[in-house]
């Protein structure tokens, strides 16, 4: 799918990446259903615990390399986009428990609804924090040129 950024760091494997999104997915709807935002919290401590820190420090990672063992020549995905779509769930569930904090629950469970979407969209086939990478990337090249 795509390159590695380095050769010291491997693709992560595609069904990790599907699992990560599904555990942002299920979550929010956990959430939502037993109207607890402190799953959110929890969502948010542990994407967050990823986007900061890479796969050294992602439970869902460390979960999926024991239920998904990696293959020789298996498809992934390059870390450095990994962790840029995980930054950007840590900042919409970090508004999320903002907004709760806050005391305005509709606009926490917007943000956190629209994480969900997000992960969904692109369990489907669409990741617009891919798209967003690219676009990002691109305009960067364009412009140190």
């Amino acid at each position: 799918m795509n390159a590695p950024t380095s050769a010291c760091e491997p693709l992560i494997p595609l069904p990790i990446v599907r699992l990560n999104r599904a555990v942002i997915v299920a979550g929010v709807a956990l959430a939502l259903v037993l109207h607890a935002p402190l799953i959110t919290t929890a969502l948010f401590v542990v994407i967050g615990l990823a986007a900061g820190f890479g796969r050294r420090a992602s439970l869902i990672y460390g979960l999926g390399i024991l239920a998904f063992p990696p293959r020789e020549g298996a498809e992934g995905e390059d870390p450095e986009l990994m962790r840029f779509n995980n930054v950007l769930a840590a900042l919409m569930l970090g508004c999320a428990q903002l907004a709760f904090f806050l005391g305005a629950p509709l606009v926490g469970w917007a943000f956190a609804i629209l994480t969900a979407v997000a992960a969904a969209v692109a369990l489907a086939g669409f990741c617009f924090g891919c798209f967003l990478y690219y676009q990002f990337k691109s305009r960067r090249r364009l412009g140190s040129s």
